[in-house]
């Protein structure tokens, strides 16, 4: 006779194996990031100082710098992004992943993204990063079902859109799967038997479009920016089809250089800029997205601080040696780039990251 103890033991000692072979064939979770110039990422890594004196972002900076003063590998989350002329870059997520792919101290937003979805999932994750800097979504990134681009004032302008119409869509998507048709050669961890999962989209683009009077001609009035927010829609749907992920999440993360509008002083700026950035959030209001896609507003996490220095710089005041201080720690690039502060673009990844995760729930 069998001893009841034994047989449970035996039941048990089966279950764990049957769970712990289930846990190994988990589908590899991939997340795709896209965009121009600031998902590309001007984030040098000389304003970390920045991002550590701020109680708020030290434990952030900590995951990015160890106490040893090298920066830290993730090796369960690996990356493969392509950029400027069709550079490629892949590997562990660490630093470097940024602006041009060349540079070894410049980061963007995947940084941060890829440590904070790496903490909530806790396995392994494959990033594909797609991005190209002064591109816009009505001509470059235009999604198929939208037609084909024609602007201009002429026959030639119109023209050159037409030939340009999609091709950073396409080589966006063609790299997507490239990455897609061999996972293994991308991230060691990928198991064939369990596949893949595209469990998430990150969209951080717009600068070039805002700025386009030409595609935007009334792009001073509330609904001058309405075509944009048709052609996002017509992007999620497209990229989803494309990929064969119809209910994949989606972050849309709004162009938020200069901070709130409710800070500006310029009455000309506040309005273009606070049309534009809801033109960007308005598919996530969509019915048809309801759920699945997300904006999430770039603009709370505008360095105020650096920026305030920057401006009293411009208008030739004095400033003091604090100030010099806070703005070579804080500033590395432009205002268009969110003055290329990484605690800034470290704030974002890590945003676009939670709300994929929370649609994800």
């Amino acid at each position: 006779m069998i001893n009841n103890k034994y047989y449970s033991f035996c039941w048990l000692l089966v279950l764990l194996l049957i769970f712990n072979s289930q846990a190994k064939e988990k589908p590899l979770k991939v997340f795709i990031l896209a965009g121009q110039s600031n998902m590309q990422g001007t984030g040098h890594v000389k304003t970390l100082p920045h991002m550590a004196k701020d109680p708020k972002t030290k434990a952030l900076h900590d995951k990015i710098l160890g106490e040893d003063g090298k920066f830290l590998t993730y090796k369960d989350v690996q990356i493969s992004a392509i950029s400027a002329k069709s550079v490629e870059k892949q590997g562990a997520l660490t630093v470097g992943f940024g602006s041009g792919l060349t540079k070894p101290d410049v980061c963007g937003p995947e940084l941060a993204f890829g440590i904070t979805m790496y903490e909530k999932l806790g396995e392994p994750i494959l990033l594909i990063k797609t991005s190209w800097g002064g591109k816009s979504l009505a001509v470059d990134f235009r999604p198929p079902s939208a037609g084909v681009a024609s602007y201009g004032k002429n026959e030639e302008q119109k023209e050159k859109s037409r030939k340009a119409s999609g091709f950073y869509y396409q080589a966006m998507i063609e790299h997507v799967k490239k990455v897609l048709d061999d996972p293994g050669k991308y991230h060691p961890a990928f198991n064939k038997s369990a596949g893949y999962e595209l469990a998430g989209f990150a969209w951080f683009q717009g600068w070039n479009d805002m700025v386009n009077g030409g595609v935007y001609p009334n792009r001073y009035k509330p609904g001058g920016y309405d075509e944009y927010s048709e052609l996002l829609a017509h992007f999620i749907r497209d990229v989803r089809k494309e990929l064969q992920a119809p209910k994949m999440p989606f972050a849309i993360g709004v162009m938020g250089v200069g901070g709130p509008t409710k800070d500006y002083d310029s009455p000309r700026y506040k309005g273009v800029h606070q049309y534009f950035r809801d033109a960007m959030a308005a598919p996530a209001s969509m019915p048809e997205f309801k759920g699945n896609v997300s904006a999430v507003l770039t603009e709370n996490f505008w360095p105020k601080d650096i920026d305030a220095v920057e401006k009293k710089k411009k208008a030739k005041k004095q400033l003091t040696d604090e100030e010099k201080k806070l703005l070579e720690i804080g500033k590395s690039n432009a205002g268009f780039h969110y003055l290329g502060n990484l605690k800034c673009y470290s704030q974002i990844g890590q945003a676009l990251a939670l709300a994929i995760n929370e649609m994800k729930k």
